[in-house]
């Protein structure tokens, strides 16, 4: 089965910064973007990228982690400078994996580094400053992480890379459009687990994980 990479988002500091990170993720072949804690986020410097990518909401790291573990069989690989990240360069990739950054200054969090299977950094070689914008980490990470899984090359049109068209239909609520065997499937789970408070208090739909699946409009 072909390898594929996800990107972990956790309550980062500049909520812009997802948007700009949609537009690396989207380029550099993400097949998921995972968000933990906020559901919504800025769309801008995306330039409608996010209409390409799936999004998956968690309230909670460890329910992330359960999903990215059980159902995606992902590695979860901090980006993070500790006594044990080995340098992206080398590429200590071993299967399909997700990226999980921190903010820009205070790094992961401990909760963040529990949940991760290993650590990679990125080499610096001026000393103009201590840490690189979590935008510009992603996009070296990915990129590294392409390269090492043999993505192919996308077509390219005069000096820009072809896009693809838009996978699905974005709905006003911004919501992605659900079949009706998902609805019938959210129905059934909502009658097994309503005992079990699945649900949230404002009638979104989550699914026996405790996840949402959604797509973010690019111009909202």
């Amino acid at each position: 089965m072909a390898v594929e990479s996800l990107v972990v988002v956790h309550n980062v500091a500049k909520r812009h910064n997802v948007g700009m990170m949609a537009r690396s993720a989207a380029a550099f072949g993400v097949s998921e973007m995972v968000l933990v804690g906020r559901r919504d986020f800025n769309a801008f410097g995306s330039h409608g990228s996010t209409s390409h990518l799936r999004f998956r909401h968690f309230h909670s790291l460890s329910r992330a982690r359960l999903y990215l573990k059980e159902e995606r069989n992902c590695d979860i690989c901090g980006v993070e400078i500790t006594d044990d990240a080995v340098s992206v360069n080398r590429h200590p990739f071993k299967r399909s994996t997700a990226f999980l950054l921190g903010n820009e200054g205070t790094g992961l969090s401990a909760k963040e580094i529990e949940i991760c299977d290993f650590f990679v950094y990125i080499p610096q070689y001026g000393g103009g400053t201590a840490s690189l914008n979590v935008t510009v980490a992603a996009s070296i990470v990915l990129h590294h992480f392409g390269v090492w899984a043999g993505f192919a090359e996308r077509k390219r049109e005069g000096n820009k890379f072809s896009l693809a068209e838009k996978p699905l239909k974005l709905t006003k609520r911004n919501l992605c459009s659900e079949s009706a065997d998902s609805v019938k499937e959210d129905r059934r789970m909502r009658r097994e687990n309503a005992a079990q408070d699945f649900f949230e208090a404002d009638g979104s739909q989550t699914t026996a994980n405790g996840l949402s699946e959604l797509f973010i409009d690019p111009g909202s």
